[in-house]
């Protein structure tokens, strides 16, 4: 009996020891979360607090920048954009990005000289220039058709494991078809000038030029490859037309018809109108094929002959100059205080 009850307060012991354990883990575990969420507040007081105490040097550093844009915008001009949409063929998509980066390079660093002379426009012309951009038309279009290309090329089991995901996540700006060149410039009509230039530039590359004259090379000769075979389906057309006729003429004589040869005939007559059907889209397609590698790069949409206003919050000079004021005074006071911390740290440890 003692042992019994020995026994059975051993295992209270255990029990309460182990609730207390859980308690305490409990306890923990609320202690941290609660910890994270006051920290959390305390670092959202701590921001409010640094702006209400710097709130008038934030606001007279924004204001600073506002009146800069001010300047700005009475010495420079309004600034004016215009957009090209273009369709580079054979592979000159990086050739068309470098060329927009070497243009805003030059717009950069102010080098009307060598702006003038690349777009044949006047020094002032250039002067009024402030950049170049290019970006992608980015359309799931796009990145659907060149997989399916891929998928085609490849065997079963090689496009079982390349997973379309993936290839999304590979694809980049130049895998698009179209891309938006945008100018700004201080004058609002000279954005028609810059166009030839643009796809002069891309149009002249040697390169380029043989890789479009091989494409019109192949295209003619499938061309004519599909025209003597939609030749030879008509005249085979013409033919059991004739046979057709001549066999409608003997039965209205009633001369004995084999009605097997007949039919047999019908089924051959149909799938010869499929097949030229089938020959006439192919040569639609080809023709649409040749029209857009005519060109090394395919102007869909060219620049407006008179530019617009920037617009939108972030294109506003002044929004963008006083955020920026605010911006480098906020930096600079953090840096003031990240240095007192610093000194009163180095303090308490010299005095340890």
């Amino acid at each position: 009996m003692t042992n019994k009850k020995n026994n059975s307060n051993e295992e209270e012991v255990d029990l309460g020891s182990l609730f207390l354990i859980i308690g305490k883990g409990f306890s923990n575990l609320f202690n941290f979360i609660g910890g994270v969420f006051r920290g959390i507040f305390d670092f959202f007081i701590q921001i409010v607090l640094f702006f209400k105490n710097n709130f008038l040097k934030i606001g007279v550093a924004t204001l600073v920048g506002v009146i800069v844009a001010t300047y700005l915008d009475f010495s420079k001009g309004v600034i004016y954009q215009s957009e090209m949409v273009v369709q580079p063929n054979f592979k000159s998509t990086e050739q068309v990005y470098k060329n927009i980066e070497y243009y805003n390079t030059l717009t950069k660093l102010e080098d009307k000289t060598l702006l003038a002379n690349a777009f044949n426009i006047s020094q002032d012309e250039a002067k009024s220039l402030e950049s170049f951009s290019i970006l992608p038309l980015e359309t799931e279009k796009d990145i659907v058709t060149s997989y399916d290309k891929i998928i085609r090329k490849v065997d079963t089991l090689a496009a079982k494991g390349y997973l379309y995901k993936n290839f999304k996540n590979s694809f980049t700006d130049l895998d698009y078809s179209f891309h938006k060149i945008k100018v700004k410039s201080r004058r609002n009509n000279i954005f028609t000038k810059l166009e030839n230039t643009i796809i002069k530039d891309i149009n002249n590359n040697n390169y380029f030029k043989v890789q479009k004259e091989i494409s019109i090379s192949n295209i003619e000769r499938t061309k004519q490859v599909f025209k003597s075979n939609l030749q030879k389906a008509d005249t085979l057309q013409s033919s059991y037309i004739k046979a057709l006729l001549l066999s409608a003429k003997k039965e209205t004589k009633g001369t004995t018809i084999d009605m097997g040869s007949t039919n047999n005939a019908k089924p051959k007559e149909i799938e010869l109108f499929a097949t030229i059907r089938n020959i006439n889209d192919k040569l639609s397609d080809i023709n649409v094929l040749k029209a857009k590698n005519t060109h090394i790069i395919n102007v869909i949409s060219s620049f407006q002959k008179v530019g617009s206003k920037t617009e939108g919050v972030l294109g506003n000079r002044y929004v963008k100059y006083g955020l920026l004021g605010g911006f480098l005074m906020t930096l600079f006071l953090l840096l003031i205080k990240l240095n007192r911390f610093l000194n009163n740290y180095k303090l308490r440890n010299n005095t340890k």
